[in-house]
């Protein structure tokens, strides 16, 4: 038996939407193609500069690679160049910062935003204007008092500098999760007899975990790639960062290109792979933070 077609029914013209649908999923996947080859471009073209020396730099093409690869360039840098003792230093500090920035910012929001008292909303507006601050105009201000309090030389400085002005950030991201986090959820803790602090620890943290991985990998990438205030506050080289450990390659008369290089390269990795272990919770927590329900 036939069933009749149901009226307006056009087969042709259905067809025709599903050959303009997958038109243009095909085009837009290869415009998104497109895109992540020019994002990868630098990547591809600074391990083909690592792996070069002086010569081969500036006599060959910029993506021709060399007929014998100097991985020997990464060896010299880790082991020679004080590299690792970088390394080493900018992991500690970046981690510490960002357990600091995070668990303060998460305190700050949480009282704002979670609990009634007066001035919040006077203290809310004292760190949303960290926001206008330019960071070199601070610079003087900050060595003139770290030289008062004998933290100059000092990952110290460092460290605070990296939560001061990382705080205002990460508190503007998370306003938007707080606001949209059910009270019920609150009310049925204080009910069973949950204090402030452990309702914050274990129940408001766990729920605020994927807008706290989009905060960490935007404060991990600041503070992993800052120079100014190293360059400024670090005379030591046992504790300067690999940002400006790069310049110990750099002569005067002569400069060791392919180290840079591998000195960049190494420094790029730990980004990229956090990156890519964090990148689903960071699109759901930007996601969950820019609504506020």
């Amino acid at each position: 038996m036939k069933v009749a077609a149901a009226p307006g029914y056009n087969p042709g013209r259905v067809n025709e939407r599903k050959i303009l649908q997958g038109t243009g999923y095909t085009l837009m996947y290869l415009g998104l193609i497109l895109v992540a080859l020019v994002q990868i471009f630098p990547l591809v073209w600074l391990l083909i500069f690592s792996l070069k020396n002086n010569q081969e730099i500036f006599n060959m093409a910029p993506f021709s690679i060399p007929a014998h690869p100097h991985w020997e360039n990464y060896v010299n840098v880790w082991t020679n160049g004080n590299i690792a003792q970088y390394f080493v230093n900018s992991v500690l500090i970046t981690a510490i910062a960002l357990a600091l920035t995070v668990l303060l910012a998460s305190f700050v929001t949480y009282a704002v935003t979670r609990m009634r008292w007066k001035g919040r909303s006077f203290v809310l507006g004292l760190f949303m204007v960290g926001l206008m601050i330019p960071v070199h105009s601070t610079l003087i201000p900050l060595f003139s008092l770290f030289l008062k309090l004998h933290l100059t030389d000092s990952p110290i400085s460092i460290i605070l500098s990296y939560v001061a002005f990382n705080l205002p950030t990460t508190i503007m991201i998370l306003l938007g999760f707080y606001y949209a986090l059910p009270k019920e959820v609150e009310e049925a803790a204080i009910i069973d007899g949950c204090s402030v602090n452990t309702m914050f620890f274990r129940i408001i943290l766990p729920m605020t975990s994927s807008v706290l991985a989009t905060t960490a990998i935007i404060n991990m990438i600041y503070n992993w790639n800052e120079f100014i205030f190293v360059n400024t506050f670090i005379s030591s080289d046992k504790y300067k960062t690999l940002t400006v450990g790069v310049q110990n390659f750099i002569g005067q008369y002569t400069t060791d290109w392919g180290a840079i290089g591998a000195t960049l390269m190494i420094s790029i990795l730990p980004i990229l792979i956090v990156f890519l272990l964090l990148s689903d919770r960071i699109v759901e927590g930007i996601a969950a933070g820019s609504v506020k329900g």
